[in-house]
């Protein structure tokens, strides 16, 4: 009895000892470059913009954006240019006129003349270099899309809200890893919509209000 009792207690002591190996935690879902690693939450004050360089070796087109960038964001959709392997763009917009191409503009080409933004890409690398908003009367005319990622300026305003996050399923990605990819979203403080944020779709609806004479003010 006594045997037993010793066996028992060493047995008991043993596995106090025993520590469970922890499980590796899973690797953090990759995003898009810019953000993965987190971000800074705010641009530089006064900054007044800077310059987008493609991604060619030779002969690069540059871009001067002549302002601070607005309303960045994550962007499931699959129209803006993402880096390769990225999930998300992440694209911002700039007043037009704050726009100038300033090297190789010859290598632009409109990738879809008949969609909303105007989309120039640059035919060596494949980087959407800027996306003006030209239709009559839309809400976004007179504003720009651009990728500051292109840019070796610090104190762009960062990314703020993602937007169209479950389009990135027409883009290839199972729908099973939604679930991690809206709360990867949210870890880095980039609430998920699945349009744009609601600040953004209601100036549209507003505009929209207003062409159609239902707008009211209370």
């Amino acid at each position: 009895m006594a045997k037993k009792a010793v066996k028992k207690a060493l047995k008991k002591a043993a596995k106090k000892k025993t520590v469970k190996a922890k499980k590796p935690s899973a690797p953090a879902i990759k995003l898009h470059p810019s953000i993965d690693k987190g971000f800074a939450k705010a641009g530089l004050k006064n900054f007044a913009g800077g310059t987008l360089t493609c991604n060619c070796a030779t002969d690069p087109v540059t871009v001067a954006l002549h302002s601070q960038s607005a309303h960045n964001h994550a962007c499931g959709c699959t129209k803006c240019w993402k880096p390769e392997g990225a999930i998300f763009s992440v694209v911002a917009v700039v007043p037009s006129d704050k726009v100038e191409v300033t090297a190789n503009g010859h290598k632009l080409h409109v990738v879809d003349t008949s969609a909303l933004i105007l989309r120039h890409a640059c035919s060596g690398c494949g980087a959407h270099m800027h996306g003006p908003v030209r239709r009559e009367g839309h809400p976004f005319q007179g504003l720009t899309f651009v990728h500051t990622e292109l840019s070796k300026n610090k104190g762009w305003s960062p990314p703020g809200f993602a937007a169209f996050v479950s389009s990135v399923i027409e883009s290839g990605v199972p729908p099973s890893k939604m679930p991690a990819i809206r709360k990867r979203l949210k870890a880095l403080g980039l609430e998920p919509y699945d349009a744009l944020n609601p600040g953004l779709m209601d100036y549209l609806a507003t505009a929209a209000a207003k062409k159609s004479g239902a707008y009211r003010e209370a």
